[in-house]
């Protein structure tokens, strides 16, 4: 800590961030424990969260990340699209292919961010908004390979005539970006895809995850 910095607000990011990690919740002595501070703080910091809606109590006593980070959640996408779109732009108009951002949402793969080139003659059109089952298309399969494989580099994933057809896609997954599930892919009119492409769309998903750590 220094002295420009809050101690009770870097203790709160702490217990969202201790929260948000576990799926059954921490109790008010775990939380001490964990932080390193006295139960009275802990019991603070709970109360002042609650407040706001960002941490729950169960029944049981034990806190649990509260639906108040939806609301600050709705601003994360605008933010990640930012961040994706020079990628993007890079892998469509040096694939000539549509070069989408693909995020978790549910349990459904939903594309926040789409670039189309600009020098083709004809090419996928895909939206900003569309939503598909992670177990089809490649943007959705990349990101459970991920899921499956966690401690290694999943490369990419290949898929065709899945969510549209004629069309193949190849998507990477976004590696090593804290609170970010998602992918990196492109979407062709093509029985195949051309063999440079895959690990050219894993060097672009890299380059969106460096942007958003």
């Amino acid at each position: 800590m220094t002295a420009e910095t809050s101690q009770t607000l870097d203790r709160g990011l702490r217990v969202l961030k201790l929260l948000a990690d576990t799926d059954h919740g921490l109790t008010v002595t775990e939380l001490s424990t964990k932080l390193g501070v006295n139960r009275t703080v802990v019991y603070r910091l709970l109360a002042t969260l609650e407040q706001h809606a960002l941490v729950r109590r169960d029944l049981g006593g034990r806190a649990r990340v509260g639906l108040g980070v939806l609301r600050l959640g709705r601003q994360v996408h605008p933010l990640v699209r930012e961040a994706a779109l020079p990628a993007l732009r890079s892998l469509a108009e040096d694939i000539g292919a549509t070069a989408h951002l693909t995020l978790v949402d549910g349990t459904e793969a939903l594309a926040v961010a789409v670039v189309e080139p600009t020098w083709t003659d004809y090419h996928v059109a895909y939206r900003a908004g569309f939503r598909h089952p992670l177990d089809r298309g490649a943007a959705g399969r990349a990101i459970l390979a991920a899921r499956q494989s966690p401690s290694t580099d999943p490369g990419y994933t290949l898929t065709h005539g899945e969510l549209e057809a004629g069309a193949s896609g190849a998507a990477a997954p976004l590696v090593g970006v804290t609170g970010v599930e998602g992918s990196v892919g492109v979407v062709m009119l093509a029985d195949a895809v051309p063999e440079r492409v895959g690990p050219r769309v894993v060097e672009a998903a890299r380059e969106v995850a460096e942007a958003l750590r």
